[in-house]
Order: structure tokens, then C-alpha cells, then sequence
């Protein structure tokens, strides 16, 4: 007999199980279908064990750092334990699994192992939607919801022509599983994830070359972010080559390393390491879902959604998350699985424009953003001023020794409007997080800058740099 339910999910990381939990907490019959661990790419391959990593890489780095606090170390310099490292994040990484388990178990949603395919009208349902799974067990399982909601996710994008074997030439998924850490690396990709990696080797204490097509890091960031991490990342000893051309077929695996010709300022040089780690975006994982047996369509290789609503072209089939494009991040999907539940439920959950979505980069110092950056509200019209604070000037941030970086705000000088907000700095992605809720709550500069913030700490950052916009910061701009 076919499991019917109200609604099914196809795919378990945060946004499908946070999609199940809306669900079942409004009293409706839930069903997920995931083929490989509940949690996804975020707490099996991404968001989680990549921060374990970093986590470890900044606690070695401030150990070397002791001296300058008047900490004196025994004698013979620390060392990195990479076994222990990869066991510490295999830990974190199991502990949440089990929290999601139980999660599911608690609001009583059926978790079915297996791998999902849409099917047409059938015996089972006179319009499409349902969904045929292959078991584990190679036997077969058909559920029939009421509506489905496609949370399949991405997976990493690959270059043409380079020879991925899984250890010399990698992914962000094959490297989170290395059994050692490389004396050096070249990075292909200056985007957030590759930024990361550059970042967390360079404090294990990798030599680091990251290579970047584009003329800045993180170009989608604001160019002062872009710049400040290009200059933390070469202080502390990483090459980068911006603008740069890689010739993918030149690359080769040989003699335990790996060599490639790339074309930067104008000159060509062949650079050569232990090891290459590709990071060059995400690609969603739309392939052999059934679609052709849908109205559902793709569009660039991501699920074509009602932006309002995140229905597909069959209104009863839901997609959100990293599989329908967009902002590809672990909150930007649990969001959606809010929007995509409530419109179900015949409830409204307005969905934030993409920009309204917190940004951030987990790199030492971290980076964190949100809103327009200074060149798009330009770009878009806005008549737009700024002002930009550097944290040097916190007692905070000095007594913790964390104090390059800076805070600066863009707002529309017509309306006072807050534009946009990015940070660099320590703890960065937290201090974001006051930022996402003046937006929400549309608070204006000046409001900000008004609300009195503890002292010291990094938090006074936020207040400061809105105070620097009306003219009346307390230390200067």
C-alpha cells in the first residue's frame, strides 16, 4: 500500500527538515525522503565540519599568538594533531545527526531511506507528485502527498578538463575528508568557500595560492570587504593571483603533486603544489528527479520557482533551498521552508529578497554582510552615503587582540534608509545578526545608533559606524 501523507519532502538537510518540522507542527501527516544521512550537505559536507576545521586553525593560530598576551609556552612550538582535528569535527558532525534524528522522532515525522523519483498520474494519484522510492534494501516504496516540497540541494562544480582523483585534485567534499594536511595547496576559486580554505590552511600553516578569475575576492561582496580579506590572507603569507586564467588542460598529477599553467598580470607561470582544491560555486541536483513527468521546469540548472510563493509550475510542488538557485546557504533554506510550509498551510510568510539574506565568511578575520553593497545601490539609483569604522578604535577588540577589520554602512541620503551593512573582523557573523533585525524592523541609522550598546565590546561596532553616518560618532570615523 502507497504512504499517503499531506506533505512529503525529497531531501532531509536543513531546509527539507526544517520544511518537515513547520509541517508537523501545524498538525499535518509528514513524510522525508533522503537517500544519504538526515542533516544534508550543510552538517555532512559543508556548513558544519568546514567550521570544525576553522575552529581548529584559529585556536592554533592564537596559541603561536600567546607570547603577545604574556603567555609564555613550554619549550618546542605547538603542533597540529590532524587526526585529532578530523576526529573533533566527525564528533560535532555525529552529535547534530543525532539531534536531527531526534528532531524527526519528536514530531513524529516518517524519515524513509531511500532515493526519490517523481512520477506522473497514476493508480496511485490522478495528478503528478507522488514519489517512487528505491530502497536500501533494493525493495520499492510509493508516497502520495498532498503537496511536495523538492529540497534536493547542490553539489559541488566541477571545471572541465582537470583530473579530479579524489586526493591530489579535489572538491570541498573530497577534502573534508583528507587523512593529512597539505604543505601546500593551489586554491582554484576565491569565492566564499575557497576564501575559507585559504584562510583555515594558512593558519595550519599550509603554503597557499589562491587563484581567482574574477579582479577581486568574493566579488559579489562589497569591494571593501573583498579587498580587506585579500589583505589579511597575504599578511599572512597566501599568494593571490586575481584576474588569473587557469589552463585546465595543462594541469597534471604527478610525483605525489600537482602542476598547472595559469595566466596572471599578464604573464603565464606554472604553480606547483601538494595538492588543488576546486571551488568554483555549487550546481543543484536536479538530475533524475522525474521532472519530465511534471509541469516542474529548470531553469539554468536550478528548479524554476514562483519567487513569492516557491512553487514550481505544478502548484502543489514546492522547491527551496540551495536546489532552486539564488542565495545557496543553510538559513536561506530554512527560510524558505517557512515560506513554502506556511503558503501550503494557506498562511503568509513573506520571503526576503536575497540581498535581506545574512552573508558570511568564516575565514580569520571573518566577514559578514547584508543588504546593498556601496557599487549595487549606486548601480540601482540610490544616492547613497557611507561611513566606515575600524575596530581598532574598540577597547574590545584590542584586549582580544582581534583588531583588524572595520564595520561601514551604506544608506540612501535621500530617505535615511539603511541600505546595507558588511563587517570585517572577529566574530563578524555574529555582529551581523543586529543588522538582519534592523532590516527586518526597517530601523533607520540614527535608531541604531541611539540603542545603547554594553562597552566594552565588539557590538559597539554596529553603534558606532551609524553614529559616524550622522556625524556624531563618540571616537571618530
Amino acid at each position: 500500500m502507497p504512504i499517503e501523507v499531506d506533505v512529503a519532502i525529497l531531501g532531509g538537510g536543513p531546509g527539507g527538515y526544517t520544511a518537515a518540522v513547520r509541517a508537523a507542527q501545524a498538525g499535518r501527516s509528514v513524510a522525508i525522503i533522503e537517500q544519504d544521512k538526515l542533516g544534508g550537505t550543510c552538517l555532512h559536507r559543508g556548513c558544519i565540519p568546514s567550521k570544525a576545521l576553522l575552529r581548529s586553525a584559529e585556536v592554533f593560530a592564537e596559541v603561536g599568538q600567546a607570547s603577545s598576551y604574556g603567555i609564555r609556552l613550554p619549550e618546542g612550538a605547538p603542533e597540529v594533531d590532524w587526526r585529532q582535528v578530523m576526529q573533533r569535527k566527525d564528533g560535532i558532525v555525529e552529535q547534530l545527526h543525532r539531534g536531527v534524528q531526534t528532531l524527526m522522532k519528536m514530531n513524529k515525522i516518517q524519515v524513509i531511506q531511500g532515493s526519490g523519483r517523481i512520477i506522473g498520474p497514476s493508480i496511485f494519484s490522478p495528478r503528478s507528485g507522488a514519489v517512487a522510492v528505491q530502497l536500501e534494501d533494493d525493495e520499492s516504496e510509493t508516497v502520495v502527498p498532498r503537496n511536495l516540497i523538492i529540497a534536493t540541494g547542490s553539489r559541488p562544480r566541477k571545471l572541465e578538463g582537470l583530473p579530479y582523483d579524489g586526493l591530489h585534485v579535489v572538491t570541498s567534499d573530497e577534502a573534508l575528508a583528507w587523512t593529512s594536511r597539505p604543505a601546500s595547496i593551489v586554491i582554484v576559486g576565491g569565492g566564499v568557500i575557497g576564501v575559507e580554505w585559504a584562510s583555515m590552511l594558512c593558519d595550519f600553516g599550509t603554503e597557499v595560492t589562491l587563484v581567482e578569475t574574477a579582479e577581486r575576492l568574493v566579488p559579489g561582496e562589497d569591494k571593501d570587504v573583498s579587498a580587506e580579506l585579500a589583505k589579511q590572507l597575504q599578511k599572512r603569507g597566501a599568494k593571490v593571483l586575481l584576474g588569473a586564467k587557469l589552463d585546465a588542460a595543462s594541469c597534471a598529477v604527478a610525483d605525489g603533486g600537482v602542476t598547472v599553467r595559469v595566466e596572471a598580470d599578464g604573464r603565464t607561470e606554472t604553480l606547483s603544489a601538494e595538492r588543488m582544491l576546486v571551488s568554483v560555486g555549487r550546481q543543484g541536483n536536479v538530475e533524475g528527479l522525474g521532472f519530465e513527468n511534471t509541469d516542474v521546469k529548470t531553469s539554468n540548472g536550478f528548479v524554476a520557482v514562483n519567487p513569492a510563493t516557491l512553487q514550481t509550475g505544478e502548484p502543489h510542488i514546492y522547491a527551496i533551498g540551495d536546489v532552486i538557485g539564488g542565495v545557496q546557504l543553510a538559513h536561506a533554506a530554512m527560510h524558505e521552508a517557512h515560506v513554502a510550509v506556511d503558503h501550503l498551510l494557506g498562511r503568509s510568510y513573506p520571503r526576503a529578497a536575497d540581498r535581506d539574506i545574512p552573508r558570511a565568511i568564516y575565514s580569520r578575520p571573518e566577514a559578514a554582510s547584508i543588504g546593498w553593497t556601496e557599487e549595487a545601490a549606486k548601480a540601482n539609483g540610490f544616492d547613497v552615503r557611507t561611513a566606515r569604522l575600524p575596530l581598532r578604535i574598540l577597547g574590545k577588540a584590542l584586549v582580544h587582540g582581534e583588531a583588524d577589520g572595520f564595520a561601514k554602512v551604506v544608506a540612501d541620503r535621500a530617505s535615511g534608509d539603511l541600505l546595507g551593512v558588511h563587517f570585517v573582523g572577529a566574530h563578524a557573523t555574529e555582529l551581523v545578526a543586529e543588522a538582519s533585525l534592523a532590516k527586518l524592523l526597517d530601523a533607520v541609522p540614527w535608531e541604531i545608533g541611539r540603542a545603547i550598546h554594553p562597552h566594552p565590546t565588539l557590538s559597539e561596532a554596529m553603534q558606532e559606524v551609524m553614529q559616524a553616518l550622522e556625524g556624531n560618532a563618540a571616537h571618530g570615523s
